[in-house]
């Protein structure tokens, strides 16, 4: 009787590993690549509504605007950058800034999760300036 040679019943042996090494490799690769763009998306929106924060807080500590005028240039901006469902929550008031008179800009919001599992992420930022005198 023939037996086959060891180089093919070893590869006989092999048959469909490949394919069970990339589904295990994948298992590592896929939540990792979805956590590190997860983390992104958040840094990323986080910047964008701390920018808003202070160029509204800048807006309305110019002589002639008050705290509405730089919560309605915070949601402007935020909606011109991202979207207009991360600026819902913006508020501001007249606060203390380094001992001077300023204006505090606060935006609360929060980033969905990337994939279908996940806890989605709360943001709060705040922007603040002081405000102008003649």
């Amino acid at each position: 009787m023939l037996r086959p040679a060891p180089d093919r019943r070893r590869a006989r042996d092999e048959r469909g590993s490949a394919v069970v090494d990339f589904v295990l490799v994948l298992m590592i690769l896929v939540p990792l690549f979805l956590g590190i763009l997860q983390l992104a998306l958040v840094l990323h929106v986080r910047n964008t509504l701390a920018a808003a924060a202070s160029e509204g807080a800048r807006y309305a500590a110019t002589l002639d605007r008050g705290p509405g005028d730089g919560v309605a240039k915070t949601r402007e901006q935020v909606d011109d950058a991202v979207a207009g469902r991360f600026a819902r929550d913006v508020s501001a008031r007249p606060a203390s800034v380094d001992g001077a008179p300023g204006i505090l800009v606060t935006v609360k919001a929060t980033v969905p999760p990337l994939g279908l599992f996940g806890p989605a992420v709360p943001l709060e930022v705040t922007g603040s300036a002081v405000e102008e005198t003649r």
